[in-house]
C-alpha cells in the first residue's frame, strides 16, 4: 500500500517521493493518520477502508474549494485513492501545535468571515453528499434555506435517530416550526466548514490559523459560528475578529440552538448515551 501511495504522490507532484519515515499520528475519530516523509518532504496521510473512498473524495473536494478562496488556511489535498483493502487521502503537512495567542485567534475569526463572504452560489447544498463524522450528510441543492435545514439536516437526523430507537418529543412540531423560526432570516449561501468545533481548528507553530476535517457545503454562515460555541467555545478574540469583518445578524442566539441541534442529534446517532436528553432539552428550548 505504501509504495502505491508514494508512487501516486510522485505522479501528481512531478517529484520523486521515496519514503524514508512513516509514523502514526492522530487521524481523528474514524481514520488512521500517518506522517509520511522523504528526505525533504512530509505529507499527512489518512487511511480507512477502501469502501469509504467516497468520504475521502468529498473531503478533498471540500478542502480544495476552501483552499481556492484564498481566505483561510487548510491543508491542501494532494491525492487520494485505494490500495488493496484501504482507501487513502494525502494532504499537505502542516506543523500544528502552536500555542495560538490572541492575535492568531483574532485572525482566524477574520479569515473565517472572509471565507463566508466568498460568494459563488445562489442555492444551498453542495456538489455531492458527504459525511458529518461517519454519518451521511445530504446536500441536495435547495433554493430555500429553511426547507434545506428542515429536510436535509434536522429531518434526516431525526429519521436516523428513530431507527436507532431514539425518543424525541415534538418532532413533527419542530419540523413545522423551522420555517417560522427562519422566516425573517434570509442568509446568502456561504461556503461553510460544516463541522467547526475546537478539534478541527488549530494554529501552526508560526501562529497561522488552520481549519481542517471539513463537512463542507453552501449554507448559512451561522452554522459554523454556532458550532464553535457548542463544545466550550473558541477564544473571545476569534469572535471579535469575526464580527469586525461581518457582524452576526439579529436573532442569532435563537437560531444557534436550532443549528447546534443538528450536531447533538448526530452525536446521538453516532454515540447514543446522554445526547438524547440534551437533544430533547434543545427541542423544548427551540419551541418555547
Amino acid at each position: 500500500m505504501w509504495d502505491t501511495i508514494a508512487a501516486h504522490i510522485s505522479k501528481v507532484t512531478g517529484e520523486k517521493f521515496q519514503i524514508t519515515e512513516r509514523r502514526a499520528v492522530g487521524g481523528g475519530c474514524i481514520n488512521q493518520g500517518y506522517a509520511l516523509a522523504s528526505a525533504s518532504l512530509t505529507y499527512f496521510v489518512k487511511i480507512n477502508r477502501a469502501v469509504d473512498i467516497a468520504m475521502f473524495e468529498a473531503e478533498a473536494l471540500g478542502l480544495q474549494q476552501i483552499w481556492e478562496t484564498r481566505t483561510i488556511r487548510v491543508p491542501k489535498p494532494i491525492c487520494w485513492g485505494t490500495a488493496g483493502s484501504s482507501a487513502y487521502l494525502v494532504l499537505e503537512w502542516l506543523d500544528l501545535g502552536g500555542r495560538g495567542n490572541e492575535h492568531s485567534w483574532y485572525e482566524m475569526g477574520r479569515q473565517l468571515a472572509a471565507l463566508h463572504r466568498f460568494s459563488g452560489k445562489n442555492q444551498f447544498g453542495w456538489d455531492m453528499n458527504n459525511t458529518i463524522g461517519s454519518t451521511p450528510q445530504i446536500n441536495t441543492w435547495t433554493k430555500n434555506w429553511a426547507e434545506f435545514w428542515a429536510e436535509y439536516r434536522i429531518g434526516y437526523q431525526l429519521k436516523l435517530a428513530k431507527r436507532r430507537g431514539g425518543q424525541f418529543s415534538n418532532c413533527a412540531r419542530l419540523l413545522q416550526a423551522i420555517p417560522q423560526i427562519l422566516a425573517n432570516h434570509q442568509p446568502q449561501p456561504s461556503l461553510v466548514h460544516g463541522d467547526l468545533w475546537g478539534g478541527n481548528a488549530a494554529v501552526t507553530v508560526t501562529g497561522e490559523p488552520v481549519i481542517f476535517d471539513p463537512a463542507t457545503y453552501w449554507g448559512d454562515r451561522e452554522v459554523d459560528i454556532a458550532m464553535t460555541e457548542l463544545f466550550g467555545g473558541f477564544s473571545p478574540a476569534f469572535y471579535r475578529g469575526y464580527n469586525e469583518v461581518w457582524p452576526l445578524d439579529s436573532g442569532y442566539q435563537k437560531r444557534k440552538t436550532l443549528y447546534n441541534l443538528y450536531h447533538i442529534l448526530n452525536h446521538f446517532n453516532l454515540f447514543g448515551g446522554g445526547y438524547a436528553s440534551q437533544a430533547n432539552r434543545m427541542i423544548q428550548e427551540i419551541l418555547n
